[in-house]
């Protein structure tokens, strides 16, 4: 008899792997989730940006930044507060460097990233409170993601429990890691009973964070960065709960796990910024050089140069974005006239200028195109590259 036989057959199975070959590599279940999570949130928030006026593609760009930035912030966490592992007595080094195997802190993440989108937003010219309110409700869909990661490698469950929606947990191989210990007859080793799905709690929850959002922003247009401190508050409040039913491995501070502290303080910091930040959403308008397209031809078919027709439209980033109000925005939409500085316009965050001079000529180019909006229109998304924004996710 295993004990795989002694757990009751009404429960959440878990993957006895988490790795397969490919030949000589191999495929971690772990970073496929992590990978599936980012691209769906640099979905989102693409679409988000181009809603607000930014140029296509910038989420790639800021992405370039934020992800590297925000893994090696979650790995540092995971280290320092997890040192023993590492550093202790018996703890191996080298395995601080191991991410496959799991150990990355949102904290960390979260830090690590704001970093990485910092600078590429100020290297793009969008204020860096567009950037994290777009990215709102996309991280924790990205974490909703993620978290069956540590589905595959059996890992973050809680306590003991006789629910119907009970875990079950194999026991896995530490010298073949990805792998569960089996028995004999070849089969996978079960721990004795079920276990408390946390994983699985936190992912349901994240996926409520995603419509909370994604409801609060629609119906306030949230501005300056506070849809992303309700996402930080939601994502607290749930991580807090869900945090005191795991039983893994961690540092406890007056024998609390150190997350739930984190979670607390987290929590008060964001609303703190949520209730003394005041101020609409920001919309932009890209300022800059025009992307390079081919004309089409004009002339019968027998004159047309096929190699032109084969090169690739060339998009010039923007240099830079002015911020707008929404009506501005729209106004701006309709017509394809920059609206007119004025003394109460100013950034709200770190962003790169936005370039008061190609302003003032853009404006200024507007004005002279006044007489017959349409034309002005199609100059304008010329001149920018810009196209009518997307509604509201």
């Amino acid at each position: 008899m295993t004990l795989a036989s002694l757990s009751p057959q009404a429960a959440l199975p878990s993957p006895s792997t988490a790795v397969w070959q490919l030949g000589p590599v191999p495929i971690r279940a772990y970073a496929l989730c992590i990978i599936a999570g980012i691209v769906l949130a640099c979905w989102v928030t693409e679409r988000r940006l181009r809603q607000r006026g930014v140029a296509p593609g910038a989420t790639l760009d800021i992405a370039v930044w934020a992800v590297p930035a925000g893994i090696i912030g979650a790995r540092i966490y995971h280290v320092v507060t997890s040192p023993e592992k590492y550093f202790g007595a018996g703890g191996d080094p080298m395995k601080a460097f191991a991410i496959w195997e799991g150990g990355l802190g949102i904290w960390g993440a979260v830090a690590g990233g704001a970093i990485g989108a910092w600078i590429a937003a100020r290297q793009l010219g969008i204020p860096f409170g567009v950037v994290a309110d777009a990215l709102a409700p996309g991280l924790p869909l990205a974490q909703a993601v993620g978290r069956l990661g540590n589905w595959f490698n059996n890992e973050l469950f809680g306590g003991r429990t006789t629910l119907p929606w009970g875990l079950q947990i194999h026991r896995m191989d530490p010298d073949n890691p990805g792998h569960a210990l089996r028995d004999d007859a070849g089969q996978p080793i079960l721990e004795p009973g079920l276990y408390q799905p946390t994983f699985l709690y936190e992912a349901l929850w994240n996926l409520g964070v995603v419509a909370l959002v994604l409801l609060i922003d629609r119906r306030f247009k949230l501005g300056r960065g506070r849809a992303f401190a309700l996402y930080v508050m939601g994502y607290t409040v749930g991580r807090f709960w869900i945090e005191l039913m795991r039983t893994d491995d961690a540092n406890h501070i007056f024998g609390v796990r150190l997350n739930v502290w984190t979670a607390a303080l987290v929590f008060l910091g964001a609303l703190i910024y949520f209730v003394r930040v005041r101020g609409p959403r920001e919309y932009l308008i890209p300022l800059g050089p025009a992307p390079t397209t081919t004309p089409p031809p004009t002339s019968d078919l027998s004159q047309v140069d096929l190699s032109e027709r084969e090169t690739p439209t060339r998009v010039t980033a923007p240099e830079g974005y002015r911020v707008v109000s929404e009506e501005q925005y729209a106004a701006w939409q309709d017509t394809g006239v920059v609206p007119a500085a004025t003394d109460d316009d100013s950034r709200p965050d770190d962003g790169e200028p936005s370039g008061d001079a190609a302003a003032d000529d853009l404006a200024a180019s507007g004005d002279e195109s006044a007489d017959d909006p349409s034309a002005g229109r199609t100059d304008r998304a010329e001149a920018t590259g810009a196209r009518p924004a997307d509604r509201d996710s």
